[in-house]
């Protein structure tokens, strides 16, 4: 009978590694537990919403060749707006909208409120970056082509969206309340009356009455915090579903090359 051979030694960084938690005995560790929880969760919420097949239909999709980063404009502006609401919604607790507080409500935010003058300054700088984002996705969507058939319901909704945003931007001028944007806006105001039919009856609108006066901020606080930003929001929903229904364009010189393979093709 051969003698036993001797058992391999067990490398140094095996005797020192640690066991983890619950391996070996059958028990579950406190990750593991996490993790089925969070999975139950979710299979709970998806059972009642069926939301599931939503996403995977707005997620998993084809996506045209030649994409690239122009096509990134359109979501960068949904997240310029986003940025807007949430430093709205900041600028609010602290603002009042009546014609004897709103500037030192203004003051205050910016040299004494917690991060103020930060927040306003998002807010501020913001809202300059999302008309320029969403002039260059106007303008990336025309030169594409991406407004023709079966698009045109979309390029219609984009530029609702385009005016709603200059009004937003427009109405948020004057929440300061001092002299500079005072006297803006009511060069802005005369301008929107002199337009045809309903020039006067805007203007009087905005005014909140025939002359500029103390509720006039109000009502442009109002559009812009209430009206203006609920529009928005329903109508880039419709947008992202149409996106989402019909897909992106391919770019025009994807569409040329593609013409011209099949000219080469025939002859």
């Amino acid at each position: 009978m051969s003698p036993r051979l001797p058992a391999p030694p067990i490398p140094d960084q095996l005797k020192s590694a640690p066991q983890r938690a619950g391996e070996g005995d059958g028990k579950k560790s406190a990750l593991d537990h996490g993790v089925e929880a969070g999975v139950s969760a979710v299979d709970w919420i998806d059972e009642r919403t069926s939301l599931s097949g939503g996403l995977r239909w707005m997620m998993f999709r084809k996506v045209p060749k030649g994409t690239n980063w122009f096509y990134t404009l359109g979501s960068a502006t949904m997240f310029a707006f986003l940025s807007q609401a949430v430093t709205g919604v900041f600028l609010a607790m602290y603002y009042t909208p009546s014609a004897t507080q709103a500037y030192e409500s203004t003051r205050y935010i910016t040299n004494e409120a917690f991060l103020g003058e930060f927040v306003r300054g998002m807010h501020k700088w913001g809202s300059t970056v999302m008309v320029i984002l969403i002039f260059v996705h106007m303008a990336r969507t025309f030169f594409f082509g991406a407004y023709k058939y079966p698009r045109e319901l979309n390029w219609v909704i984009g530029v609702v969206l385009l005016v709603l945003t200059m009004t937003m931007s427009f109405t948020g001028y004057l929440l300061p309340f001092d002299q500079r944007s005072y006297w803006a806006t009511i060069v802005g105001v005369n301008i929107n009356g002199t337009g045809p039919i309903v020039g006067p009856y805007l203007s009087d609108f905005l005014r909140a009455g025939p002359e500029f006066g103390a509720t006039t901020l109000s009502r442009f606080y109002a559009i812009h915090m209430l009206l203006v930003p609920g529009a928005i929001a329903a109508l880039m929903g419709a947008h992202l579903y149409l996106v989402a229904r019909l897909g992106t364009t391919a770019p025009p010189w994807i569409k040329a090359e593609t013409s011209d393979e099949l000219a080469t093709d025939e002859v």
